[in-house]
């Protein structure tokens, strides 16, 4: 089977099914700058109301399809590219067929291709492995914004390469930023490689007081 297939097959699945697997996983985008490539070590799964008993309330599907989460309802294989805090941008895989909104959100990696662009995107970076350690840090290397919103990461300028074996030593536990129950340990659905030093660093959600 080629890699568009695996990847294929492997979407078809929720995303706490897809998230383990998608560690090690090479996301890379061909920009006219150049390529840029991260090997996965960190993701997220975020589960549909057709997967979970009870709705994932931290997932942007929580309260429905909307204009901003449309992408996340599928066809799968898609990225879902966000605006958050008014300054940073965040990919996720969609995941699952269509109507359904599951989808990994692509944490951290480490860069294995088209390292010097990505220094020259992220300067403030003082080591390699800061370059895409956390999901804002991650698109701001490899160059994604709402412009790839929805773009297909089965080949073309954005693809995700499957590694050729499972990853090992891989961790799970509450996601990063997720305030409320969604991120506790009842959802222990960040995946991680144990002991890779470009894992972002784990901070409990802050509740900001409304404005």
């Amino acid at each position: 089977m080629s890699q568009n297939g695996e990847l294929w097959e492997l979407v078809q699945k929720p995303a706490t099914e897809v998230g383990p697997a998608l560690l090690g996983a090479v996301l890379r985008h061909e920009s006219p700058a150049g390529a840029v490539a991260v090997r996965l070590t960190e993701v997220e799964a975020y589960l549909g109301p057709a997967d979970s008993p009870d709705p994932d309330p931290g997932a942007h599907s929580f309260r429905g399809k909307t204009n901003r989460n449309a992408v996340m309802f599928g066809p799968p294989a898609h990225l879902y590219v966000y605006f958050t805090y008014g300054m940073h941008f965040c990919a996720n895989l969609v995941c699952r067929p269509e109507g359904i909104s599951s989808g990994c959100l692509m944490r951290a990696g480490e860069i294995v291709e088209g390292l010097e662009l990505a220094r020259s995107r992220r300067p403030t970076a003082r080591h390699d492995h800061e370059l895409a350690q956390g999901p804002a840090r991650l698109t701001k290397a490899l160059g994604l914004d709402l412009r790839h919103n929805g773009i297909s990461a089965l080949g073309g300028t954005v693809t995700v390469t499957l590694p050729e074996s499972p990853v090992a030593q891989v961790q799970t536990g509450p996601r990063v930023g997720v305030s409320g129950p969604g991120g506790t340990a009842q959802y222990p659905w960040r995946f991680w490689i144990d002991g890779d030093k470009t894992v972002s660093k784990f901070r409990p959600a802050v509740i900001r007081a409304p404005r």
